[in-house]
């Protein structure tokens, strides 16, 4: 296990530098000016000269291979990307203060998605073919076809027209208003929780009909197991293998999500500050949040990786 861990950690290095230099590349060649911005976004009042100095302090002028190495020197050396071009903000207070309320999203999220899909997929999968199971599937479809932000303008707009509720202007967090705080949160965690629910039920139901039919659950109702004992301590558990490994893959969509409906929702996440500086064009900003989504969701996936063990014991590291 421990040399599987160390060679899985060493591959973050060059998966980090790819991304790296993917997203610093992608950032250059985008459209706009971060000094235009700066100095009030209206060119024809900007003088040339007030322009040509603002680029010149940001170093846009710099060779671009020189920007890259000081960019992730200050990634390297704590500083996160070192400080916004707008605001002068060091970013890595701009995670401290956003990461939380972007992690409280994700953990409703998934715990949300675990409580309703287990039980739900279990029922469909005993209902086969019953209107159970018609019912289920249907509510599975429409939570894969749906888009998460067409979801949650259309629960935004029901709200606003039947409850005259629109998300406040100032975010209360959890620990200084939890009824306000989970009044702005519960709605996006159901719009992207019913989507991820939808993957977990899906896969694990197709994967409890087939384990359903080996021939080890049979053994087990042939020496008299209940079929609730069998069903949750020998099919499911099997089942859940693929869905581990799905939940892993799927956290890429879930913090994309988390771009889209923290902006709808009003929230200050780490996803509405990726927004606002890719409209911004602060460059060192995106850049080091990027990195950072790439970062949890390679964790994400090392951590799926090593709970396979746990769920099947055939596993072995080496």
């Amino acid at each position: 296990m421990q040399k599987y861990l160390y060679r899985r950690i060493l591959l973050f290095f060059p998966t980090l530098l790819m991304g790296s230099l993917i997203i610093f590349g992608i950032m250059r060649v985008l459209p706009g000016d971060i000094a235009i911005v700066i100095l009030g976004g209206e060119e024809e009042v900007i003088t040339p000269e007030a322009l040509e100095n603002l680029r010149i302090q940001l170093g846009l002028y710099d060779p671009l291979w020189l920007q890259y190495l000081k960019w992730l020197w200050s990634m390297i050396n704590g500083s996160f990307g070192g400080t916004s071009l707008v605001d002068s903000e060091p970013i890595r207070n701009i995670i401290a203060l956003r990461m939380p309320i972007t992690a409280q999203l994700a953990t409703m999220t998934v715990a949300l998605s675990v409580v309703v899909a287990i039980p739900t997929v279990v029922i469909a999968a005993v209902k086969q073919d019953k209107w159970p199971d018609y019912v289920i599937r249907i509510i599975l479809v429409g939570g894969l076809s749906i888009p998460s932000f067409w979801a949650g303008l259309l629960i935004l707009l029901f709200l606003l027209l039947t409850f005259r509720w629109v998300p406040p202007i100032v975010f209360q967090d959890l620990w200084e208003n939890p009824m306000d705080n989970l009044m702005v949160m519960i709605w996006p965690t159901v719009v992207m929780a019913w989507n991820f629910a939808a993957y977990i039920a899906r896969v694990t139901r197709s994967n409890i009909l087939e384990v359903m039919r080996q021939d080890y659950i049979r053994t087990a109702h042939s020496k008299g197991l209940k079929s609730n004992t069998v069903l949750w301590r020998h099919a499911l558990k099997n089942a859940l293998i693929p869905v581990i490994t799905l939940a892993g893959v799927y956290l890429g969509t879930l913090m994309g999500g988390t771009v889209i409906l923290e902006t709808v929702f009003g929230i200050p996440g780490i996803g509405s500050a990726v927004i606002d500086t890719v409209i911004r064009r602060d460059y060192p900003v995106v850049q080091s949040l990027a990195m950072l989504f790439i970062f949890i969701i390679m964790l994400a996936n090392l951590l799926v990786d090593i709970s396979y063990g746990h769920f099947d014991p055939r596993i072995k590291y080496s």
